[in-house]
């Protein structure tokens, strides 16, 4: 189930909200990178808090833990909402994480054919002639002179066989 806008705030304090705010989606394209990583951190270490303090409040409502307040907690559904919150933060500036990383791969794998492209078309503006040698140049492809036979080896051998006893036969015979 979503969250309204008005429910997050009013789980979240004013710092928290200003963190929530830079994971949504205009103010989100806008941060650098090494602004992005902080803000990850940052926003981890509230969920982490949020969450164990709401754990905390779990455990002291069935008793299980001494309540570190004059009282247990009666509640800690402020807590897990606040912890929800802050985890569907996370959640987006992962997504955005990610989205960075797609486009920086996609990027280099353009450049990577553009400069590909490149050396391919200076190669062949040169049109060195096939049989000079050029020091430091490198390996040239030179392609296969043999034609490759489509019969079996196996098959081969068993109709040389074949055609060896067949000349015995005749030679025999001829004798």
């Amino acid at each position: 189930m979503s969250l309204t806008r008005k429910e997050e705030e009013r789980a979240l304090n004013t710092d928290e909200r200003a963190v929530v705010a830079q994971t949504r989606h205009p103010a989100v394209q806008d941060l650098p990178d090494d602004e992005l990583s902080a803000l990850l951190k940052r926003l981890r270490d509230l969920r982490d808090k949020a969450s164990s303090h709401a754990n905390q409040q779990r455990r002291e409502m069935r008793g299980k833990a001494p309540p570190k307040g004059a009282e247990p907690s009666a509640g800690n559904a402020g807590s897990s909402l606040k912890a929800t919150v802050l985890a569907t933060a996370l959640k987006r500036l992962n997504a955005e994480i990610q989205r960075r990383e797609e486009m920086a791969k996609n990027h280099t794998l353009v450049e990577n054919a553009q400069r590909a492209l490149h050396m391919k078309m200076e190669a062949q503006r040169k049109n060195i002639p096939f049989n000079t040698r050029h020091a430091s140049q490198g390996m040239r492809d030179i392609p296969d002179k043999d034609v490759n036979s489509l019969v079996r080896p196996a098959e081969r051998g068993r109709l040389r066989k074949a055609s060896q006893v067949a000349q015995a036969k005749r030679d025999a015979a001829e004798g």
